[in-house]
């Protein structure tokens, strides 16, 4: 069964979004994803400053078996990016929700979190 972690926001694409003490948003994908993805091998990543609107594709993870689309679960302006996926994409598989983060943002419009998923609601879509 995935790990779902409480107190965070979900979308039913499968990445996830949680505040930081500093303010800033991080994004990265479930344990769901990562583990029907299987071994990630390459993370392409947005750029640093880059403004990108909810729902869309900001960044790709390849594994062994496929390449998969990342998409922003907010608008606002990318504010950092995981570097240490550029060695070590598998980070994503061992840690999704802590060390595996993709990348950082401020988000442009609190309203668009109520289009987001909490645990409960997220859990709900894995089960169907």
């Amino acid at each position: 069964m995935s790990e779902i972690k409480k107190d965070i926001h979900y979308t039913e694409n499968h990445e996830w979004l949680e505040q930081q003490d500093d303010g800033s948003w991080r994004v990265g994908i479930t344990d769901h994803a990562q583990a029907q993805l299987g071994e990630l091998v390459f993370a392409e990543l947005p750029e640093e400053g880059a403004e990108v609107g909810q729902g869309e594709a900001v960044a790709v993870v390849e594994s062994v078996k496929a390449a998969s689309d990342i998409y922003a679960p907010v608008s606002g302006e990318v504010s950092a990016i995981n570097t240490d996926l550029e060695d070590s994409p598998d980070l994503v598989n061992t840690d999704c929700y802590g060390d595996g983060w993709l990348f950082a943002m401020t988000i442009a419009d609190d309203s668009e979190l109520e289009d987001l998923l909490d645990a409960e609601a997220y859990a709900e879509i894995l089960d169907e």
